[in-house]
């Protein structure tokens, strides 16, 4: 049976990299903020394990961003997350969860402070912008909130460096994690942050505008011979591994950041302002019914997780998998998925429901990688 095939638009928008991501080879796309994602370039395994030990070129342009600038941009920043902001100074970044007024998750972004005045909000899958432009008009606030025309370009794997620094210069060495600088490409000068969806390390480049897009392409694979660079994209087996969750996917609004593994991130005493405060303040008094936990399923690889499969103890529901896929290094099927608190304790053997059938499912206390 041929799978579906998916139509493109001009609703499905192209990126500054697509005539470079479509030279590479690429196999399949996901859609990812109105624009095409990269998924696979030669097999999931086969880019998986170059991930781990080389150095790829991610198209990620599909992380738009929402600016916020002027005089409010700092209250409204705070307004949207219960992370306290307060103390983050220009030149940073912060993994920020971003959530309604009941708590309910909404992106979890990276939030990147380029002035006191200004600020990127990196999203995840989902309609940010309109919350944000919604909170600002609702508020009377004095602040700007657009998407620019910024197209992130990820360097993740371990040589990552070598590459950037053959690039931008040695200086990009120094970049500690979750920092920005600025960098000369052409005349002109990127934000370059320490940052990537992988466990593997590497960087995030702030593309503004389109016309160097294919420039940095090209000068990034050129510069990346020694080290066999390749086209990749964000990896299903490793970002399991590490416990990268996927709004959408692991997570979406009907969830709090205490559900999500996120609390650390929650600063509900201090982080005043935030619209979902109130409610998260419940949350973390009472504590949450469920939450994501990693596990680990049972018997040969298991087929692609495009839907969630039911969790169970006997004939009772206890949750679901959200992601799931064979890993070869650690040799089984790793997993993420929400478990109910009465059945979450590491060790526990529940029953998932794959397409293929049952099989025993085991909580773990931590992810892998």
């Amino acid at each position: 049976m041929t799978a579906p095939r998916l139509s493109l638009s001009r609703r499905l928008r192209r990126t500054p990299f697509s005539d470079g991501v479509e030279a590479a080879g690429v196999k399949a796309y996901t859609v990812y903020n109105h624009m095409l994602l990269p998924s696979v370039f030669r097999s999931l395994e086969e880019d998986y394990r170059h991930l781990k030990e080389a150095v790829q070129i991610w198209d990620v342009a599909c992380e738009r961003q929402v600016e916020l600038r002027g005089p409010d941009a700092g209250r409204l920043m705070q307004m949207l997350t219960p992370r306290d902001l307060r103390g983050l100074l220009p030149g940073r970044c912060a993994y920020v969860p971003i959530v309604d007024e009941t708590g309910g998750m909404l992106n979890d972004p990276v939030a990147v402070k380029l002035a006191e005045d200004r600020w990127w909000i990196s999203i995840a899958d989902s309609d940010l912008l309109y919350w944000v432009k919604g909170i600002a008009h609702g508020w009377r606030l004095d602040v700007l909130v657009d998407e620019p025309d910024v197209s992130p370009l990820a360097v993740q794997g371990p040589r990552a460096d070598d590459l950037m620094a053959e690039v931008f210069g040695d200086g990009v060495r120094d970049l500690r994690f979750f920092r920005f600088g600025r960098f000369d490409f052409m005349g002109r000068d990127l934000v370059v942050a320490r940052s990537g969806y992988s466990k593997q390390g590497g960087f995030e480049l702030y593309l503004e505008g389109c016309d160097l897009g294919m420039p940095l392409w090209y000068a990034l694979m050129e510069a990346g011979r020694p080290w066999d660079v390749r086209a990749g994209c964000p990896n299903l087996i490793e970002r399991i591994e590490g416990g990268l969750l996927s709004y959408g996917n692991d997570m979406t609004d009907d969830n709090t950041p205490y559900e999500c593994w996120l609390e650390r991130f929650c600063n509900t005493d201090s982080a005043i302002g935030c619209i979902g405060r109130d409610a998260l303040l419940r949350v973390a008094k009472d504590g949450p019914v469920q939450k994501i936990r990693a596990l680990e399923i049972a018997g040969g690889p298991v087929p692609g997780c495009d839907r969630w499969w039911p969790l169970t103890a006997g004939e009772q529901g206890v949750g679901r998998v959200s992601s799931a896929a064979w890993s070869p290094d650690f040799g089984t099927n790793v997993a993420i998925g929400m478990v109910r608190v009465t059945h979450w304790a590491p060790g526990t053997e529940l029953t998932v429901q794959t397409p293929e059938g049952p099989r025993v499912a085991v909580v773990r206390e931590r992810f892998w990688a």
